[in-house]
């Protein structure tokens, strides 16, 4: 494997919980988005696995449920410690070679951890801002890609806006997650037909592209605010 990630490894990847997913799409996400923060300490995996943009859902953790998912990482040889020149210790991860992954898989990848199931017109959007992906059709080969590897899950027929999201949750999880998607049926599978009477999606009636365009341009304004808030950050850490 390349420094650069560019070249996918044998994956040794395996289910994680809601925790562990959390922490490991911080620290890509930061890796890729704020370099010069990255390796991070406990309290900044904290700031950031709490962010209240881009983060679905929102969390609360502290710095206990994130050092017990660090160790846990550590363990599935995902994350490393590093001794930051005899300061507070700092985490890195080896996503690259741990999901077998390149860079704009990555960043694919850790969308759907940091945010779970979500349409792909909102992946490519998110994602972009960590890897270049200019449209939908450069979407698609990565999102190919990790299908055939079992590292995503279709939950809705291709075509726009599909929804998709990774395969690291955990049993009970996966289940349920199919489960609340049981009317969008899968690749190869026909759509489910909704429940007599059974409420209809917000947004239902809108077309496809429409609805598509809009959850794209929203997902790329959250990411420009993170982006202004991670500047900000920075400038206050360079005055202090």
């Amino acid at each position: 494997m390349t420094l650069s990630g560019d070249t996918p490894h044998t994956p040794a990847w395996t289910p994680l919980d809601a925790r562990q997913r959390r922490v490991l799409g911080v620290l890509i996400e930061k890796a890729k988005t704020t370099p010069g923060a990255y390796p991070m300490s406990v309290n900044a995996i904290v700031t950031g696995c709490n962010q209240k943009n881009n983060r679905d859902p929102l969390t609360s953790y502290d710095e206990i449920d994130v050092e017990q998912a660090l160790d846990e990482l550590r363990t599935l040889k995902v994350v490393s410690e590093i001794d930051w020149l005899g300061r507070v210790s700092k985490y890195k991860h080896h996503a690259y070679e741990w999901l077998g992954v390149n860079r704009p898989e990555a960043a694919v990848m850790t969308e759907l951890l940091l945010r779970g199931a979500q349409a792909l017109g909102e992946l490519r959007a998110r994602a972009a801002r960590m890897e270049p992906i200019a449209d939908l059709a450069e979407l698609k080969p990565l999102v190919d890609g990790l299908l055939e590897r079992r590292l995503m899950i279709e939950l809705s027929p291709p075509g726009r806006g599909q929804v998709v999201s990774h395969n690291l949750y955990i049993a009970a999880e996966l289940a349920e997650l199919r489960a609340r998607h049981s009317g969008q049926a899968p690749r190869d599978e026909a759509p489910a037909t909704p429940a007599a009477g059974a409420a209809r999606p917000a947004g239902a009636g809108a077309p496809p592209s429409l609805a598509t365009e809009v959850a794209e341009l929203r997902a790329e304004v959250a990411g420009l605010r993170e982006k202004v808030a991670e500047l900000e950050a920075l400038l206050r850490q360079s005055q202090g």
